[in-house]
């Protein structure tokens, strides 16, 4: 299981993305929550790469527990409630959401289609 920290290292590597996030205003939110088996599946699997992949410097994450707090400025179509779900956010808008985790194989697939559907 993954350590908080390498965790963190994670997110700052990824919200450390180059200037094609910056210029877009992607970004993944990751609605989560305490004891939710998928989110740790997510942690393992995806958390240690996410940064390093085209998806992830392009749509830098945010980790928000489901209970909160939530970041000021947000504007959600609704509020989540599975965990895990993730949102794609234009400059702090929702744009197009996925709940659940679609598993290793599929989400960086899943994430292109929700980049191509906000690109088109």
């Amino acid at each position: 299981m993954l350590t908080r920290r390498a965790i963190l290292a994670g997110m700052a590597a990824a919200m450390a993305a180059g200037p094609v996030a910056a210029a877009a205003g992607l970004q993944l939110l990751m609605v989560r929550r305490r004891g939710c088996v998928y989110c740790a599946q997510w942690d393992r699997e995806i958390a240690p790469v996410y940064g390093r992949h085209p998806e992830g410097r392009a749509a830098p994450l945010l980790m928000v527990d489901r209970d909160g707090p939530w970041p000021d400025g947000l504007v959600l179509a609704r509020r989540p409630w599975l965990t895990p779900t993730f949102i794609l956010l234009q400059g702090g808008v929702e744009q197009v959401r996925v709940e659940g985790y679609p598993g290793r194989e599929r989400f960086f697939g899943v994430l292109r289609d929700m980049m191509a559907a906000v690109a088109g």
